[in-house]
């Protein structure tokens, strides 16, 4: 999966969860389980299969998990991690008239054109 690709269903789902910090009864049963189909569909797109053989060693699996896993794990952080760097920018110059939301659509807009995003 592209790393923009990634960075955009990032951003739906702290988009989604900006919403629900609004809601006076707090987050929806329906819209939790929802939430959390997304976010397990996510990790089940981003993470590979990994085959451990029935003779390794703990330190053999350590090392498996590390090579297979390590890629797609950076991938994720990462995409948390320019949407946190996104929000915190806007929010430490002080910009008022930016919502959180108004942010994160212009993070999905440049992922969405700017190759290599």
């Amino acid at each position: 999966m592209e790393q923009s690709d990634v960075l955009k269903r990032v951003i739906g789902i702290l988009t989604q969860a900006g919403e629900w910090v609004h809601e006076p009864e707090g987050v929806p049963v329906a819209d939790a389980e929802e939430e959390t189909n997304v976010v397990l569909q996510l990790l089940n797109d981003v993470m590979p299969r990994v085959v451990i053989p029935a003779e390794a060693s703990g330190e053999e699996i350590g090392a498996i998990l590390s090579e297979e896993l390590g890629a797609p794990i950076l991938q994720l952080a990462t995409a948390f991690a320019v949407a946190f760097w996104e929000l915190a920018e806007v929010h430490d110059s002080g910009r008022t008239e930016v919502s959180s939301l108004d942010v994160l659509r212009e993070l999905a807009l440049r992922a969405e054109t700017e190759p290599g995003f």
